[in-house]
């Protein structure tokens, strides 16, 4: 009696490739996933050259680690939680992660909806860059990646709240750009 064995998929060959350390198969699974991750990397990175360094570091600790991989997740996402984890660690050693515990903060915040759309990723991205270490890790973590305040917390060794305040200060930060651009925008176009 033969029993059914599923056929492998090319993900299940892809990371069978890189355990064995084949070259093409790392090459192809860096192809496959180094443009989500580079954005990542940049999102957390206050440069270029350091978001590129963080992720080298990355990807050398995926390719070191892909025999721990585990079914129960995409690969996307185990390999994105090592970019974010490489990215804190990096900054971290940098002492660019100093987490203000600033509560008094969040009672001077706006709360007006902006509208997105006539912004280009490379606008918004280099406004998330310009924030400081501390909020712009905050509001990565929260708004982009999805963690909770208390998992912030954990990650960062800060308290709930004050991942609630650093997150309000990004988010108000970031609101007054785009008003400043918003504005800047209607000045040229009555000027002209």
């Amino acid at each position: 009696m033969k029993l059914f064995t599923k056929p492998k998929s090319e993900e299940d060959k892809l990371i069978e490739g890189c355990i064995a350390g084949k070259r093409d198969m790392q090459r192809l699974l860096y192809d496959l996933y180094s443009k989500k991750m580079m954005v990542i990397c940049l999102r957390y990175a206050p440069t270029t050259f350091e978001a590129e360094d963080i992720m080298q570091d990355a990807f050398v600790k995926v390719f070191g680690h892909i025999q721990s991989f585990k079914k129960d997740c995409p690969l996307e996402f185990w390999i994105r939680r090592i970019v974010i984890n490489t990215a804190l660690k990096h900054l971290r050693s940098k002492q660019l992660l100093t987490v203000s515990h600033e509560a008094d903060e969040v009672a001077n915040l706006s709360s007006d909806n902006v509208n997105l759309s006539g912004y280009t990723m490379d606008e918004l991205l280099s406004m998330i860059q310009s924030l400081a270490p501390r909020y712009r890790m905050v509001f990565n973590l929260y708004a982009i990646e999805g963690y909770s305040h208390k998992e912030i917390g954990e990650m960062l060794d800060i308290s709930e709240g004050t991942s609630k305040s650093q997150y309000s200060r990004a988010r108000a930060i970031l609101q007054g750009m785009l008003v400043g651009q918003e504005k800047k925008i209607k000045e040229h176009v009555i000027s002209s």
